[in-house]
């Protein structure tokens, strides 16, 4: 084990943290005596610490014992106010995915408040998600005889909770194609094919113009082209009437009214020219 931390100060914060670490760094050298012990506990003490340090040790030199020492140093470097603090504190963590880190967190600070029954099973329990707390339920449904009982089902639900939710990335990820690579990468195959389909698509399609119509198109409008009528057909037009017009005329003195061509004879003539560019009377 590497040396502890110097402290400074009279009135430390991690005061209790510190000496617990002391006196676990000690519990490997059971040989060592009391003055050893106060001697190397010295020699990680600063400024003021230092200075409460010596002054006791002038007094009382080799008379003191480590039984003396240890509560004396925790009566003068105790923060009045960690339990009360801690207390403040225990609610704040959150589950934020780990079971592990919250409940770590969790006992650092409980055993400043050194809480339990309802009110350790309290905190956690609102620091806990739903999702958790329906899973507990579901599989422990008497109550818990004590605070190591709910603490390890709280942890186990948890546990189930983490692996149900790893368990549909995983699904997730291979239904999209991201499975992983022997070398740890990913390769979205779906989205890789996608892309070139998309490529290729656009490549083999031929730019818009215009100007320009495609044979589907020329095939499309070819049976509804419209042309004009010509010169000559209109000059046979003219002629082709007044003959109707006189015919018309000597009809009217035998019998009674005129009569022209029928409207839908017209429209029957003006169509065949359309179709065949001549007139089908």
């Amino acid at each position: 084990m590497e040396n502890l931390e110097k402290l400074d100060r009279k009135s430390s914060p991690t005061f209790n943290q510190w000496w617990e670490s002391v006196t676990m760094y000690l519990g490997f050298f059971p040989e060592t005596v009391d003055r050893q012990k106060i001697a190397w506990v010295g020699t990680l003490l600063t400024d003021t610490a230092l200075v409460w340090h010596l002054h006791r040790y002038r007094e009382l030199g080799e008379n003191d014992t480590w039984v003396n020492y240890s509560v004396a140093i925790r009566m003068e470097y105790r923060n009045e106010r960690e339990a009360a603090d801690a207390q403040l504190k225990l609610g704040q963590p959150k589950y934020q995915g780990s079971i592990r880190a919250y409940l770590t967190e969790f006992r650092a600070l409980n055993n400043f408040t050194r809480a339990t029954g309802e009110a350790l099973r309290e905190k956690v329990d609102l620091a806990m998600p739903d999702v958790v707390l329906d899973m507990r339920f579901a599989h422990y449904l008497e109550d818990f005889a004590d605070d190591k009982g709910f603490l390890q089902a709280t942890h186990q639900a948890s546990l189930q909770v983490e692996k149900k939710k790893a368990l549909r990335a995983a699904k997730e990820a291979i239904r999209s194609g991201a499975a992983p690579n022997k070398d740890g990468t990913r390769n979205d195959r779906h989205r890789e094919q996608g892309k070139k389909t998309t490529h290729d698509q656009v490549a083999k399609k031929e730019p818009h113009n215009p100007g320009q119509t495609t044979p589907g198109h020329q095939k499309r409008t070819s049976g509804h082209r419209m042309t004009w009528p010509s010169k000559g057909y209109q000059a046979r037009r003219q002629r082709n009437t007044g003959k109707a017009g006189k015919t018309a005329g000597h009809v009217a003195d035998q019998a009674t009214e005129p009569t022209t061509a029928s409207p839908s004879r017209r429209y029957r003539e003006q169509l065949c020219h359309r179709h065949h560019g001549r007139s089908r009377l």
